[in-house]
């Protein structure tokens, strides 16, 4: 199996392997793996001494900046306080100086006591108990072995743990879901106990033990959970649930955040109480050793585990699970389920969940009950594109830290300073996120030009001052033989000197610049000057050929045009973009496409890969192909400012979708039928209009848009159906 290895960086370490309750549900001693038999009682000194040793090497090996340790059992708590308080103390005297230590035992609670608690406060360890709901919930499996309750014990335990003193131990309660229970009563006593979380958990089962489901009905655990979540919606979201948690967050294209869902690899090692290294206990709800790997913290490190067949066959993400899994659209959320839960004696793992039909209806229940997000229109595009170069100019000042010197520090200032519509604009400029990155990328690498290339602040103070009227003067690098004002134009003497600083005062507007013994006065920075070239402006937008971090498109850019060539490729611009506003207004390019550039031996239009608001275009379009290059460009910039603030899609490229471009993955089959519709709306051509249909049917089943992803598509689906009216009507 092939991949990098994947560290572990959460341990399970067994510190006692029999329990106080015999719970008819438990997977490690009702189910088919009875290995515990033949294991000791209790973690001895010397598993311990061994497990902290491994974990600190593996931690400090593969620079894991944090891992968890979960006390486990078994009843973790049949321990006692004394051998628990040497695991605490022996694993932070060895991992905490290699990595942050997150320290948590899961217990049944009902041995819980102040003794227990005291000793967790000293070592930060956070407390999980396993409660199923009220007590005739609870009854139903978790029972002494005589029959008796542990429901009050239980909640004596979680008494305990919600005390100030302790309360910041609390992690949460798990749920095992049993459909026999009423789903609301459930909810209400756990939530009635005031968890910092709660976790339902599926009953662990294989196709060989399936799960019950009574008169055969199609998702009853999916029913049962998607009560709750309706409850647990109209009571305010108070208390997260991680189950649901997880689905939503892989709706918005975030990760998964529990083991039995999603596609992220298990990074979990289990150490027995013999010292045994094992994988995740559930795999023993499938067969007899399915859980073992044959390796020993005495032997073996933990990349030997890492290694394990079994093990990287949970870390393979979508190439892991079946083929009936990855083409279902719900997979992403659901990972295909628990690995365990995928266990026949035929094939193995290779089959889907067992809780299939409940995981889809889970995923498309909360799908359905999740309200479709707005998305931004262009204005608040626009804002969040400014407010990101903002944050880029506050990270910058911050990682130079104080290596600007003087010079930085006065610019910085008189740009904190002048903060209004003139900075505004200037920062809105699309090259000015590609200076912010490029100075950023230098100073990270230790470029000996970082700090040269960040001075270029100055320049934007100056033009911010120029837009707003401001009085002030400041020295502007001055470099090949030119002074770049952004947003304005450049200054080029015809014997200048090639490199230096220039001494530039503003006012009313106006500048003077004063350098190697010359004075140029610009009193209108939009009219061309002596040595002044203005940037060519049409109808709000800006045809930049002069900007020198324009260079951030798949072709090259072509040199400056020269004031003659410049406006008239503006004129020609001008004359395309008033064919879009007559045709198809509500296409034409406006807003946030505010740049044009030339480019050398492009075919068509070109987004900048830093800031949507540029658009490069090949010099020598005639009008007609112009104008479409226009219209793609917009809808082009428009997608591309989208994805800067949406997750329209997560895992782009894992599958490849019939188009009639080809077969493309998600992003490019988006772009392409985001495009399309816009041309087809103008006449020019496209795919048919069935075409076009299908591209937008493979999108609608895409497995890896967002619910931000999908909202697009229904728009453009509108859109599509609104120019399919037109051209009846034509």
């Amino acid at each position: 199996m092939t991949g990098p290895l994947v560290p572990f960086r959460e341990i399970v370490l067994k510190v006692h392997s029999r329990c106080d309750l015999a719970c008819d549900h438990c997977y490690v001693y009702e189910a088919a793996d009875q290995s515990w038999r033949g294991r000791p009682r209790t973690v001895s000194e010397q598993v311990i001494t061994e497990t902290a040793r491994r974990l600190a090497e593996h931690a400090e090996k593969h620079r894991i900046p944090s891992v968890s340790v979960i006390l486990h059992g078994g009843e973790p708590l049949l321990a006692g306080p004394g051998r628990l308080r040497r695991v605490c103390e022996e694993l932070t005297a060895t991992v905490t100086p290699v990595a942050r230590l997150d320290l948590r035992i899961h217990t049944n609670g009902v041995l819980l006591a102040p003794r227990f608690l005291d000793l967790f406060e000293e070592f930060g360890v956070k407390v999980g108990i396993s409660l199923d709901g009220d007590r005739a919930a609870n009854d139903r499996h978790r029972r002494y072995a005589d029959g008796r309750s542990s429901h009050p014990q239980v909640l004596a335990a979680v008494a305990l743990l919600q005390q100030p003193r302790y309360r910041p131990l609390f992690l949460g309660l798990l749920c095992t879901v049993d459909i026999a229970n009423d789903p609301l009563a459930v909810h209400d006593a756990l939530v009635a106990l005031d968890p910092p979380r709660i976790d339902y958990l599926l009953p662990h089962a294989t196709w060989e033990s399936p799960p019950k489901r009574p008169g055969g009905a199609a998702s009853p655990y999916a029913d049962w959970l998607l009560a709750v979540f309706d409850r647990w919606d109209r009571q305010g979201r108070t208390i997260p649930v991680r189950l649901f948690d997880s689905v939503l967050s892989t709706l918005r294209g975030g990760p998964s955040l529990t083991e039995s869902l999603g596609l992220a690899p298990a990074d979990i090692v289990v150490v027995e109480t013999d010292g045994s290294l094992e994988q995740v206990d559930s795999l023993k709800s499938a067969y007899e050793g399915a859980a073992a790997t044959g390796f020993s913290v005495f032997r073996d490190d933990f990349d030997a585990v890492a290694a394990h067949p079994g093990v990287r066959a949970r870390q393979r993400g979508l190439p892991g699970v079946g083929d009936r899994c990855r083409r279902c659209p719900v997979v992403r959320s659901c990972g295909g389920g628990h690995y365990t839960h995928r266990y026949d004696a035929e094939q193995g793992f290779d089959n889907p969940s067992v809780y299939c039909p409940d995981l889809l209806a889970l995923v498309r229940g909360i799908e359905a009950r999740t309200p479709i997000p707005e998305l931004p229109d262009a204005a608040q595009l626009a804002d969040a594109g400014l407010e990101l170069n903002r944050s880029l100019l506050a990270r910058l000042h911050t990682a130079l830290d104080g290596r600007g010197g003087a010079r930085w520090a006065r610019a910085w200032e008189l740009a904190t300073r002048l903060d209004g519509p003139g900075l505004d604009r200037v920062l809105a400029d699309p090259y000015a996120r590609r200076w912010l990155l490029a100075t950023l990328e230098a100073l990270e690498g230790a470029r000996p030009d970082a700090v040269t290339t960040a001075h270029r602040l100055a320049a934007y103070t100056v033009a911010a001052a120029v837009h707003d009227g401001a009085e002030l003067t400041l020295p502007v690098p001055w470099t090949g033989g030119r002074l770049h004002l952004p947003t304005l134009g450049e200054l080029r003497p015809p014997v200048p000197a090639p490199r230096g600083v220039a001494e530039v005062t503003v006012a009313d507007h106006g500048f003077t610049v004063r350098h190697a013994g010359a004075e140029h006065h610009i009193g209108r920075p939009a009219q061309p000057g002596p040595y002044w070239r203005p940037l060519t402006r049409i109808d709000g937008m800006v045809l930049d050929d002069l900007d020198p971090y324009r260079d951030c498109f798949e072709s090259p850019v072509r040199p400056p045009l020269g004031p003659r060539a410049a406006g008239e490729w503006g004129r020609r611009v001008a004359r395309a973009r008033a064919r879009l506003a007559r045709s198809v207004p509500h296409y034409a390019p406006a807003g946030l496409l505010t740049t044009l550039t030339p480019l050398a031996g492009a075919e068509g239009p070109e987004v900048g890969r830093h800031g949507p608001g540029a658009l490069g275009l090949p010099l020598d379009l005639a009008d007609g192909p112009l104008a479409v290059a226009l219209l793609r460009g917009g809808r082009r910039a428009e997608l591309r400012a989208l994805l800067d603030v949406e997750d329209l899609y997560d895992m782009d490229g894992a599958w490849r979708h019939p188009s009639p471009w080809g077969p493309l993955p998600v992003s490019r089959l988006l772009a392409e039928t985001y495009e399309a519709v816009a041309v087809a709306a103008y006449g020019g051509d496209a795919p048919t209009p069935a075409e076009l249909g299908s591209a937008l049917d493979a999108l609608e089943s895409a497995a890896e848009l967002t619910l931000a992803g999908k909202s697009l598509v229904r728009m453009v689906r509108q859109e599509w159906k609104e120019v399919s009216r037109a051209r009846e009507h034509r």
